[in-house]
């Protein structure tokens, strides 16, 4: 599939990160647990300053436990400071504060000794469309601050967002890249819905998703929609139809109603109906 998404409002989020770089102390790079290296911009970066960073990997309730502990086993060898959250019940957002907190401490004893009067930790929000940032903000600030949407593309500009007395976040909007250069990365970003559906075929999409799925997670894939096993073994469309003959997608004539069975099984698997899967593993990495 030829998967390409750059808006211009995703250019102008690029310079806006670059400029305002140098307005904060630290940077929360917010990852799809699911995805962590489709989910992880690689031109960050270089507009980033070399602020330290804090890897956020956020809906670690969607992805798959075991693989979650390979992730921060990874982080950990590569002294990456990273926090698994859930952004809508709010797990693990305390460590957040807890680790700017020990990030900054060196810097306000230095600006203590030097009688320098106490300010808040200025913190930007950084990552792609459709991770969550501002169910995260509204979580970590204890009030709607900013618009949700289970789509990309919802925050449009940058906003200021206090929390407390110690802390103040940058949002910004979601950005990707400009060109993917690995196809199964762009894949990945669609399947978890960083990508909007309008701009792709998505009957070709989802085709692809059910050879991902019976590749990398066979039993759930076959108890969720009953197959048998010599239908397993079939090719990814042959699956795809049986998957329509189950949930009655057939049109008139007895076809099958391809964009129907598609859109279903991408929303199954966007909404953790069909299992709690991770699609990249540190190996991977």
């Amino acid at each position: 599939m030829n998967i390409q998404w750059f808006p211009g409002h995703m250019a102008k989020t690029r310079r806006m990160i670059a400029e305002n770089a140098k307005l904060v102390d630290v940077v929360i790079e917010l990852l799809d647990a699911r995805i962590p290296i489709a989910s992880k911009n690689p031109e960050l970066g270089s507009m980033l300053e070399q602020k330290p960073r804090i890897i956020v990997l956020n809906k670690a309730d969607m992805a798959d436990a075991t693989v979650n502990e390979q992730w921060k086993q990874y982080y950990q060898q590569h002294n990456l400071p990273c926090i698994f959250v859930n952004s809508i019940q709010g797990t693990g957002l305390g460590q957040i504060k807890a680790k700017l907190q020990e990030i900054m401490k060196p810097v306000f004893e230095k600006d203590a000794a030097k009688g320098r009067v106490f300010r808040p930790i200025r913190v930007m929000v950084v990552g792609i469309p459709n991770v969550g940032k501002s169910s995260f903000i509204n979580k970590i600030s204890g009030r709607a601050q900013a618009e949700t949407g289970n789509r990309p593309g919802v925050t449009k500009n940058k906003q200021w967002v206090r929390i407390g007395k110690d802390i103040e976040l940058l949002d910004t909007p979601g950005i990707l890249w400009p060109k993917f250069e690995d196809e199964l990365i762009a894949l990945h970003l669609a399947f978890t819905g960083a990508i909007k559906d309008e701009i792709m075929d998505v009957e070709e999409l989802a085709l692809k998703l059910v050879e991902h799925l019976c590749h990398l997670y066979p039993k759930e894939f076959q108890q969720r929609y009953q197959l048998d096993d010599e239908t397993m073994e079939d090719t990814p469309l042959a699956i795809m139809e049986a998957c329509a003959k189950k949930r009655g997608c057939i049109i008139r004539g007895g076809d099958y109603d391809y964009n129907r069975i598609a859109n279903l099984l991408l929303d199954e698997f966007r909404n953790c109906k069909i299992g709690y899967f991770s699609l990249e593993t540190p190996t991977e990495e």
